[in-house]
């Protein structure tokens, strides 16, 4: 009988789940590693900043990559961390399908706006009413070298066009002593072409204001903006969005595309514009 009151009296005890030594000091490594990447990457981030608020060369291009790639690196550095732990391993797993499916879509759309982009990335010839240049910058008071390859466009699509006027649209940039409409009437005003056939529009700031100022000034030189068609002359890679542009202002728009030169430089370009057209469809 005591024999059986002690059998029944016995504690059952489980085997308590020990944590693997090797599991903590890889979690903990994988922690260590996700702050310092972090800390690179905001870094990283900040110095793209400084440097294109410095109005270093194309630094806002590569301020945008900087930004996504440490974006995209620190959240699959968290869910690494993340996956370290047994008790965050499923809300890892949920994250980084989540991650992926975004970086897929994310992809694709992409990739559609850059077939459209190179679609539109030509010259097209046809009768017009006036060109319009948009404008890309000053340095030092001068067109920039963008600018340059916008306006030597310009120049060759107007000499078989006679007295097709150019507006040059451009407002005053930041630091700048002239407007950039100012800077490319001299440019090719010193280029032969007549005065009188260069049309100022010196207050947009943007492509959508070049634009939406520039029919302006064509409705005020008696053009007929409802039948009129222009060619906008830009460099290739930006002749979609504003061919989109000026059909939302409805008149017809036909590119006159200025080669970026260069490639390391248009295949920046080209990926930033696909950043601006998803931006143009959003709003």
């Amino acid at each position: 009988m005591k024999r059986h009151e002690a059998k029944n009296n016995e504690v059952i005890s489980h085997p308590v789940k020990k944590q693997n030594p090797r599991n903590k000091a890889t979690a903990s490594q994988r922690l260590t590693m996700t702050i310092i990447t972090t800390a690179l990457a905001l870094i990283a981030t900040g110095v793209a900043y400084i440097m294109k608020l410095s109005r270093v060369s194309n630094m806002h291009i590569i301020y945008i990559l900087v930004l996504g790639f440490s974006a995209i690196l620190i959240a699959f550095m968290v869910i690494w961390t993340l996956s370290a732990h047994e008790k965050y391993a499923k809300l890892a797993k949920i994250l980084r399908r989540f991650c992926l499916a975004a970086l897929a879509v994310g992809l694709s759309v992409f990739l559609v706006f850059q077939v459209l982009i190179i679609s539109s990335a030509h010259t097209e010839d046809a009768e017009v009413d006036a060109l319009i240049v948009l404008g890309a910058g000053l340095r030092n008071g001068v067109p920039s070298m963008i600018l340059r390859t916008r306006l030597n466009a310009a120049i060759r699509y107007q000499a078989s066009r006679g007295d097709t006027p150019i507006i040059v649209s451009g407002g005053l940039g930041e630091g700048e002593t002239i407007t950039e409409a100012e800077a490319m009437f001299r440019y090719l005003s010193a280029r032969g072409v007549d005065e009188s056939l260069i049309w100022k529009e010196e207050e947009s700031t943007s492509t959508r204001e070049n634009l939406a100022y520039s029919l302006a000034i064509m409705e005020k030189n008696g053009l007929d903006i409802e039948n009129a068609k222009v060619a906008i002359v830009s460099n290739e890679f930006h002749l979609y969005r504003a061919k989109l542009i000026a059909g939302k202002a409805g008149v017809e728009a036909v590119g006159v595309a200025a080669t970026t030169p260069g490639l390391d430089l248009r295949m920046l370009y080209f990926f930033r514009e696909a950043l601006a057209l998803a931006n143009e469809v959003l709003l």
